[in-house]
């Protein structure tokens, strides 16, 4: 894969909620991705599962269609409505800025560096680029990303070589240079310092969020 964001290692999030009430299939479903490297939390319905993801957020799930209380579809869309309207520029863009400067102080402090750690710099100082830029949410594939940004060729092109090189290179590799894209990662890193206060927060409200999770509670409820 030259992608980057398709290896779970490229992850700094790798937990999974799994909600499936075949026991046998999600208990099998749970270790093959344990050993693949996702923290694995399971569920067994609609409103365990909701639990669940209320306690401990998950990066990515796993949600059985057809469940005993309820279809797991049904969910998944009213999430994916919610995030629309409780997406907030000035809080993600806190989070993406924060792993930015992290990462490049991590990589600046040393002559040589893991690809892995680069990518994680990079991924977050474009997301600030486009927090800044757009009104919509960062896309979780980074070549998406990249797509819709106004980048110079040569970096895009660039970027790409990295990519193909960390495909071919082991954990172990270290990567020297690459000024111009550092450069380019310092300037969106300035920039999302400098207009964060002034990017509105999300267009949603708790109450929102909490008539929905009420609404699932009940609608599930035995």
């Amino acid at each position: 894969m030259t992608e980057i964001i398709k290896k779970i290692s490229d992850f700094q999030d790798k937990s999974l909620l799994i909600v499936d009430d075949d026991n046998p299939f999600r208990d099998r479903l749970a270790r093959s991705m344990e050993k693949k490297g996702f923290k694995v939390t399971q569920a067994e319905s609609v409103k365990s599962g909701i639990q669940k993801a209320r306690e401990n957020k998950p990066a990515f799930a796993v949600i059985d269609l057809r469940l005993g209380d309820g279809s797991g579809l049904e969910v998944v869309k009213e999430i994916q409505q919610l995030a629309t309207t409780q997406y907030s520029r000035i809080a993600t863009i806190h989070h993406y800025l924060s792993m930015a400067k992290k990462f490049l102080d991590e990589l600046e402090s040393t002559e040589s560096y893991k690809l892995k750690k680069f990518f994680y710099a990079l991924r977050s100082a474009m997301a600030c680029k486009w927090i800044v830029e757009k009104e919509q949410i960062p896309p979780i594939e980074f070549k998406k990303m990249l797509a819709g940004l106004p980048l110079e060729k040569q970096l895009v092109n660039r970027i790409d070589e990295l990519i193909a090189l960390k495909a071919t290179q082991s954990e172990s590799y270290l990567h020297e240079g690459e000024a111009p894209l550092f450069a380019l990662m310092h300037s969106c890193v300035e920039r999302a310092e400098a207009q964060r206060k002034s990017l509105p927060a999300s267009n949603g409200s708790f109450n929102e969020l909490d008539a929905f999770f009420l609404t699932m509670v009940h609608r599930y409820d035995d």
